[in-house]
This record gives C-alpha cells, structure tokens and sequence, in this order.
C-alpha cells in the first residue's frame, strides 16, 4: 500500500471537479492548484457515461459550460474546445445552443487533459472516506482508501459524484441481470438483450416518466430489434419541461444568492413550483420525436410500443426465466399483471446525501449534514480540515445546484473558499499546537 499526500482532493472527474480544477487554475494561486488531485473510478472522462446515446443532447447551453459565465476569456471554454479541434465552423453551421451529449463528454475529458496543475487520477475508485481527527477531536483532514489498495491523504475534500441510483423497493427482490438502472444502460444492455427466450424479442419494461427513461424507451428500438417496449408512469402523460424564459432566470446563479436566505417553507415551496423545470419531464423536441416514432409504428402498421400512464407497478417477482409486474391502473384502481424479461429503471436518485458523505458524517459524529454558502459542510467548532459538497445541495441552493447552469459560478465560490482558508495549514496548526494526529486507514 503507498500512502499520498495532497492538499485538496476531488471525487469524481465529472463537470462539478472539472470546472472547480479550472478554478482553481485560473485562480491566481498556483500553489493550491498545484496539490490538488481529481479521482475518477473509470478509465476515462465521460459524462452520463450510461446514456451516452448518439443522437441525445444536452439540455442546457454550450455558454453555461464549465468556465464562460465566470471568466469568458478562459481557454478552457467550449468553443475554445471546438476551435481546437477544427470544428467550430461546422457547429456553430447547426445554429443550435445544444450540443449531443457526446459533445459535452468529449469536452469534458479535453478539459481533464488540458489541466497544467491539477493532477487527474484515472482507475482510482473511492472506497470509502474517513476523518484525520487531532487528540482533542477536531477534524483535520481525511483519509481516502482506494480500491487498489492506495490511500490518499487531504487537508480538503471535495464530493461531487452525484448522487446514488434509487431502485424502488418493489425492484430489489427481482434478480439483478433482469433489472438495469439508467446509470447502467449502455454497459449493460447488450447482455440484458441476450436474456430473450430463445427464438423470440426481449420484451422490455421501461419505468419511469422523465428524460432518463424515455431516453432507454427510445434506445431499446435500436437495442433490441424486434421487441416492442412497453413505458409505464405514474403520470397520466408524458410532459415537457417548464422552460420560460422567465422560468429560466430562477436558474441564474445570482438566484442562488436569493434562494439561500430564504425561510425553510419559502425553500420547500419554491422547489415544488419549480419541479417541473428539471424532473418529471422532457426536453420537447424530444418528446415531439418519440411522440412521430409512435405515430409512424401506428400508420405503418409495425410493431407498436406502449407508453402507459397512470400505471403504477406495486409488485414485482420473477417467474421462471421472466419476470411478473402487478401494474395498477391508476384511473381505474384495478391491477393486470404483465410478463416481460427484463426491467430498465428511470426512477431517478436517491435524495438522500449520498452514502459515502453519510458513512463520513456518522465517522464524525455529526447528527447532520449542513453546508454554508460556500457548499463547505459544518464539521463543527475549530475544523482544519474542510468537506465541500457539489451537486447535492437543492434543499439550501435551488433546483439548479444538480446542474450544469451554475458549475462556473459555484467553482469561483468554493474555490474562493479554498483559498482564503489558505493562510494557516493543517500541519502548521499540528506543530504549534504539539498535538498528534490519529488516521484511520
């Protein structure tokens, strides 16, 4: 096992870390830049790694990529990006705001490669995180074991890998080859298929009544020649997003600053309204195209999939080799059991912080998890170390924190935190207090 040591450590080489590395390059301060570290579990850099679907696009503006609305001058922008690559006649040709999303990830990993100072280590997963306490309890930084069997040691720590998968609980006791989460669709889909009966098409269930699911609804045509998916939602229809203008600016980071300071109640209602701008629907130029494909099946008389709303699935078992969904017909309350072979999950995330910072809060002591403006997580009275939380953070920071459209402001933020608590460090605090130092590895 070799131990390393840096000064602030970033989970997840995703567009959160990637824009605060930008950050913190452009930050004037090259030293912090310089010991500071992104893992990435994967080989590589790729964004919604599992949807990567040719013909998908982003949702959200090539300007609000990782570095323009802070710093417009920033060679790490996207169309810098384009530029670089010989491509930008033939984009901006497109006239479009919205990139496909192979686009962004090729973005994404040219920004990872073009770092100077941040260091981006691949292959690196994150098993678990725990506290560098000193004797008297405070908290000075945190161990990191890696699945390799190495372990990173930071005064700063950095989560910005999401949130985990949520597979409702009527899924959990169906064998796990027959249910796919949208996180694992293009990985797993192609053996997913092979569980056809012989001789005959998959018949696949999607669940689900936003963009990931629709999306594997789509896909699975391709995927699965032959076969005729059947959707099912809670909602009695599929919806488009909310996507006014005036809609548009509660997603300013300027909003953020607003939205911060209200009361709780204030907060919970705010997020209600704005539910429909980001879940439970879909872009609608998308929803125009899956709505032609289902129109066409039906003219030309082909095989023609099902989208169901008001469909609730309330049981779930395997059955043999198929699988045996008790669907509630949400306008009628009776229940019709439908056969299929295999399960695919666009049920979203799990809105709890994520296990990993959960398992580090209880590390601690802490009864909850809280974060200040800056997203640094209160670790209680006299913390040398900091825990810095990107993406997970709705219920303080608006509907838009799970989003691409602040990342450049929010990376300024927390690296403006990052530097300002610069002046003293850990082990500079270590040797003029004379305590020792318990990790836990």
């Amino acid at each position: 096992m070799t131990v390393h040591e840096v000064d602030v450590l970033m989970i997840g080489a995703g567009p959160a870390n990637l824009a605060l590395a930008v950050a913190l390059e452009e930050c004037g301060r090259s030293g912090v830049a310089g010991g500071a570290m992104i893992l990435e579990q994967h080989e590589d850099v790729k964004w919604q790694r599992n949807l990567m679907l040719p013909w998908a696009r982003s949702q959200v503006s090539y300007v609000k990529d990782l570095v323009t609305l802070r710093n417009p001058r920033s060679r790490f922008s996207f169309l810098n990006f384009m530029h670089e690559r010989g491509e930008l006649d033939e984009f901006v040709n497109l006239g479009t705001f919205n990139p496909f999303r192979w686009q962004i990830s090729a973005y994404l990993q040219w920004v990872a490669d073009s770092l100077e100072r941040v260091q981006v280590r691949y292959n690196a997963r994150a098993e678990r995180v725990l506290p560098i306490h000193s004797e008297s309890g405070q908290v000075l930084g945190f161990t990191v074991p890696l699945s390799d069997g190495d372990t990173i040691l930071c005064r700063d720590l950095v989560v910005g890998g999401g949130r985990d998968a949520h597979v409702p609980e009527v899924f959990r006791g169906l064998p796990a080859e027959r249910v796919v989460h949208s996180t694992q669709f293009s990985s797993r889909v192609a053996s997913t298929v092979g569980l056809a009966r012989p001789g005959k098409p998959l018949r696949p269930v999607v669940v689900g009544g936003a963009q990931s699911a629709a999306e594997m609804f789509m896909a699975l045509h391709q995927e699965a020649p032959g076969s005729s998916p059947t959707l099912l939602l809670r909602a009695i229809a599929l919806k488009d997003y909310q996507t006014s203008k005036f809609v548009n600016e509660l997603f300013f980071p300027s909003f953020v600053d607003e939205f911060f300071t209200m009361s709780d109640v204030a907060r919970e209602r705010v997020l209600a309204e704005m539910h429909l701008t980001n879940y439970g629907g879909l872009a609608a130029p998308f929803l125009e195209e899956l709505y032609t494909m289902i129109y066409k099946q039906k003219m030309l008389g082909k095989p023609v999939s099902t989208i169901r709303g008001s469909a609730d699935v309330v049981g779930a078992r395997a059955d043999g080799d198929e699988l045996v969904l008790d669907v509630r017909d949400l306008k009628h309350d009776t229940v019709e059991r439908i056969r299929c072979d295999a399960v695919f999950l666009g049920t979203g995330f799990d809105p709890r912080m994520p296990a990993m910072v959960r398992g580090l809060a209880d590390a601690i002591g802490l009864d909850g998890i809280s974060v200040n403006r800056q997203y640094r997580a209160d670790l209680g009275a006299g913390a040398h170390g900091a825990l810095y939380l990107q993406g997970v953070n709705e219920a303080t920071h608006g509907i838009s924190d799970s989003l691409i459209s602040v990342l450049a402001q929010r990376s300024a933020e927390i690296a403006g935190d990052i530097v300002e608590r610069r002046g003293t460090g850990p082990g500079e605090d270590r040797r003029r207090s004379g305590e020792s130092v318990v990790v836990a590895v």
